[in-house]
């Protein structure tokens, strides 16, 4: 039984203008995805603004949003760290809530070795009992975890189950489909490459997109599992103009605008991230209007 199939949502933290976490919105927000149709939403991942939040308001954002979706649809907690005790505390502490799995990402900054992060995902995965989802985001991180150590992991290791694949590196992902097959649940981690991820086994998109268009991101999973191809890539390329839109500058400032541009979000971002420049908004709000979200 998979962690989830179709769209799941990597879901914003939103913010009072004082920068506190914005609870009343952040309910808001998850009720609207799920009236949306997003198969599962991933709290405190890279769109919600994680590394950002101290552990406190980390872990209160995994049990706020554990405790509103209460089992509708699966919640999947962003618990990973560059330091291993500090995942390995946030992954003990989520699994307390009542997640459905972990997004674990591949430990920044410190530019692991690939024996180095066999360790440190055994040493997190031997703490908790629930399946656990690697994320692989090089251009975040600096740190590409190969095929063979996630071959090496999933055959060795009974509750990581899936990887979150956003190096981009269509080549690099066929490649570990081949070794891993039907025991590696495979999801996409960019919003352009749904479907020809979907295309190698794939089970579905952990999405910014969803965001700002919960219904449309799911429907283009749909497509392709309804057997439809050719919708599910017309649907895809559809979304591209919006997808790039939303990546034009580092995420999630544009994700954050169109969420203010919805009306759903106040658009606060906590520093580094500062708001978007203009010219950008306005590209963003044009591509919104044109995929009929705004």
């Amino acid at each position: 039984m998979s962690v989830f199939k179709g769209a799941a949502v990597a879901i914003c933290t939103p913010f009072h203008p004082n920068g506190d976490v914005d609870y009343d919105k952040f309910r808001e927000q998850i009720e609207y995805q799920i009236a949306g149709g997003t198969d599962a939403i991933v709290v405190c991942g890279t769109t919600g603004e994680a590394s950002c939040l101290s552990h406190e308001e980390h872990l209160e954002c995994i049990r706020f949003c554990a405790e509103v979706v209460d089992h509708r649809i699966p919640v999947i907690a962003g618990t990973g760290s560059n330091c291993t005790e500090t995942a390995i505390y946030l992954s003990t502490e989520a699994e307390k809530y009542g997640v459905d799995a972990l997004l674990v990402v591949t430990p920044y900054y410190n530019k692991s070795t690939q024996k180095g992060l066999i360790e440190h995902y055994k040493m997190v995965a031997g703490s908790v009992k629930i399946p656990i989802i690697i994320y692989n985001v090089p251009g975040r991180t600096g740190c590409n975890i190969l095929p063979a150590t996630v071959a090496t992991l999933v055959h060795d290791v009974p509750n990581i189950v899936g990887i979150k694949e956003a190096s981009g590196n269509i080549s690099q992902i066929a490649k570990l489909m081949n070794l891993c097959g039907d025991e590696l649940e495979l999801y996409s981690g960019n919003d352009d490459q749904i479907v020809p991820i979907l295309s190698l086994g794939g089970l579905g998109v952990i999405s910014v997109l969803s965001n700002v268009a919960p219904r449309k991101t799911h429907d283009i999973c749909q497509a392709f599992f309804d057997n439809d191809p050719a919708l599910a890539a017309k649907r895809q390329l559809d979304a591209i103009p919006l997808c790039n839109a939303l990546f034009c500058e580092v995420n999630p400032i544009p994700v954050k605008k169109g969420l203010e541009l919805q009306g759903r979000d106040r658009g606060v971002l906590r520093r580094p991230l500062c708001e978007m420049e203009s010219e950008n908004a306005q590209t963003l709000k044009k591509a919104m209007e044109d995929y009929g979200v705004l």
